[in-house]
């Protein structure tokens, strides 16, 4: 099934599928993205332990602003008088911001959500917050983001079915009011609606419904990866994608792994976003052709080689893995920026491979070389 689309302006084209995986070009104010697009996190109008000049080299061609943190710190307002987000970082880039609903659920123990918004004490100095559809859209607007996301209800799974239809009908109702506010955005600037309902396949199918006809640049899949198990996740992959329109673009918000990702190209997703490149890289993770490499293991400690040798990133097959064992365990900033810009690099690397491979009707190939490299694990200790 696929409903019909309600007719706004169409910047996302659509230039291969290869079964259900699609590639495409997203055209925004800022520049043009490549799909499927995995952006880099900064949350706070910057990338954790990079530069952007080096996001920029990695293969990104867009990232992703956390309208919570902004708003209230520096503020959004300031932002704006400052030339914006893309100014006021140096990303000079296409950017996405979400609706800053997420992290009012998750990071504020002092919450109230009413039909109007919601209200709650800021993390940083306790002060009261209110933030309403039309307060998010005005923020998004402030940081001049090409790509503004709705305000949403997200409910962490596991849930009560009750309450997963609360949020989502919440939700529904709230996207038609964040359209509304968007109406005055300059032209070229989207607008995506967001899809909720758990892991409920009806409350899916009627989430979709109802955003469709309300009509949206694009459509997002929210509320998973908040702890449900994989499986689950793609099965409401499998339920809502078929519903959302062939030629808009669709982002798994908050996804995830390589191993997601992959899975979630294959059922015909477009764009993704995840802290976990840098978080991981943060901790002594790194990801490779290989799977995931953990520097602090002893095993690292004498070992004069790379990484990956044959990787194109200066970083992975430059360094030896005694030395970035070394920063890691010393609790040295440099292994911590090293190994985030490897992530980032493998990232992109991962999905330039998925491009090039779904252009060519060489997907599936991709799609088993990929999992079977990951599958046979880092190279043998020294």
């Amino acid at each position: 099934m696929n409903l019909p689309d309600t007719g706004l302006p169409n910047h996302f084209e659509l230039l291969a599928t290869d079964g259900a995986a699609r590639t495409g070009r997203l055209t925004t104010p800022h520049g043009v993205v490549r799909t499927p697009a995995f952006m880099p996190v900064g949350t706070a109008g910057a990338m954790k332990g990079m530069h952007w000049r080096e996001v920029r080299e990695a293969g990104a061609d867009i990232v992703l602003g956390n309208t919570y943190h902004l708003m209230l710190r520096p503020g959004a307002e300031r932002i704006s008088a400052l030339g914006g987000l893309q100014r006021f970082t140096g990303w000079n880039g296409p950017m996405l911001t979400d609706s800053g609903g997420f992290q009012v659920m998750s990071l504020s123990d002092l919450r109230k959500v009413t039909e109007n918004a919601v209200t709650f004490r800021s993390h940083i100095d306790g002060a009261k917050v209110e933030l309403s559809p039309e307060r998010s859209i005005e923020v998004q607007r402030f940081l001049g983001s090409d790509i503004a996301m709705q305000m949403d209800e997200c409910v962490r799974l596991p849930a009560e079915r009750d309450d997963i239809e609360r949020a989502m009908r919440l939700s529904l109702r709230w996207a038609e009011r964040s359209k509304r506010a968007f109406e005055s955005a300059p032209d070229g600037y989207m607008l995506f609606g967001i899809v909720q309902g758990g892991d409920v396949p009806q409350l899916r199918h009627a989430s979709a419904e109802g955003l469709v006809a309300i009509g949206f640049h694009g459509y997002a899949i929210g509320g998973l990866a908040v702890g449900e198990p994989q499986a689950v996740m793609l099965a409401m992959i499998d339920e809502t994608a078929p519903m959302l329109p062939r030629e808009r673009p669709r982002y798994l918000m908050g996804v995830g792994t390589p191993d997601d990702i992959l899975e979630a190209v294959k059922r015909g997703i477009d764009m993704f976003d995840c802290v976990m490149p840098t978080r991981n890289g943060r901790h002594g993770v790194a990801f490779t052709r290989f799977g995931q490499v953990n520097l602090r293991n002893a095993r690292h400690a004498d070992d004069p080689r790379p990484l990956d040798a044959e990787s194109s990133w200066p970083s992975a097959c430059n360094y030896a893995r005694a030395y970035l064992h070394h920063l890691v365990k010393a609790g040295e900033t440099l292994g911590a920026m090293l190994l985030s810009e490897i992530n980032i690099a493998y990232y992109q690397f991962l999905m330039q491979g998925i491009r090039d491979a779904i252009a060519h009707g060489t997907f599936d190939e991709f799609y088993q070389r990929t999992r079977q490299d990951w599958a046979r694990g880092d190279i043998a200790p020294r």
